[in-house]
């Protein structure tokens, strides 16, 4: 039995119509923001890599649309925003979720082949996606685009090069996009999550701690320590960020980089 979206999760923002493609979104963060939108009265698409977790979203939320997108390959990127364009007529809000963790370790261990996917999943997607997306948007009029990157966009990460090498990149490239085309009506933004409370945060904190020979617990203490909330975020609070920026409430707001994350100034 499909389940309803509790609107009362989200922002109250009304966003009747507005076509909507979230990538990377069949799980955590992304499929929490799809739903935000959806529960706005948006019509909403997601894309993903899981076909187990594409089919879930799909029972769970059967008005959303899904279908399956390796977003670092241009060609697929290409082929979905045809099949876009075939099925909503153009598109108003693109939020570019999909990333991965990338290696954990000193950089001499990184490997050639683990940097290379980290950039391509976390950087290259959204040149491809925003390349499509762009020409969409300037036939509306405008449009939204907003680029999930992290805290570790604007701090330091040990052991995490590759993923913050990336995250600054997405900070970048979002600040030049958003001056490239906010004279067409396109606002562009970047959400820097912290640690938020996902089954991927436990995974890169487990990794974190084999690397440093610490149990996973006195590792997530250590790395909650420097945050002033004391605490993760949740999904829902990025989706309300996301929300917002793609709402009326955020029509000032372009080329920035907005930290929902607790209050992180250090990362461990």
């Amino acid at each position: 039995m499909a389940t309803t979206v509790r609107s009362t999760r989200y922002l109250p923002v009304d966003l009747t119509g507005q076509r909507v493609l979230v990538t990377g979104a069949a799980t955590g963060i992304g499929r929490v923001i799809a739903e935000g939108f959806a529960a706005a009265g948006a019509r909403v698409h997601v894309c993903d890599v899981s076909e187990e977790a594409l089919s879930a979203l799909a029972r769970d939320q059967p008005e959303i649309g899904v279908s399956r997108a390796d977003v670092a390959d241009p060609e697929v990127v290409a082929a979905m925003f045809d099949e876009l364009q075939a099925t909503f007529g153009g598109l108003d809000i693109l939020v570019n979720n999909a990333g991965i963790a990338g290696p954990t370790g000193p950089v001499q261990d990184v490997g050639a082949e683990a940097l290379r996917r980290t950039m391509a999943v976390d950087v290259e997607a959204l040149f491809h996606c925003c390349a499509k997306a762009v020409p969409m948007m300037q036939g509306n009029g405008g449009g939204h685009i907003v680029n999930l990157a992290s805290v570790a966009g604007r701090l330091s990460y040990s052991n995490r090069t590759p993923y913050a090498a990336a995250k600054w990149g997405v900070v970048g490239f979002t600040k030049s996009l958003a001056l490239e085309v906010g004279r067409e009506g396109i606002r562009v933004n970047a959400i820097l999550p912290g640690h938020v409370n996902t089954t991927r945060f436990r995974g890169v904190v487990e990794r974190r701690a084999a690397t440093l020979g610490v149990t996973p617990e006195e590792m997530e203490r250590e790395v909650l320590a420097p945050v002033a909330l004391g605490t993760t975020v949740e999904c829902e609070d990025i989706a309300n960020m996301a929300l917002f920026l793609c709402s009326p409430f955020g029509s000032a707001v372009t080329g920035q980089a907005l930290s929902v994350c607790g209050g992180v100034e250090m990362m461990r």
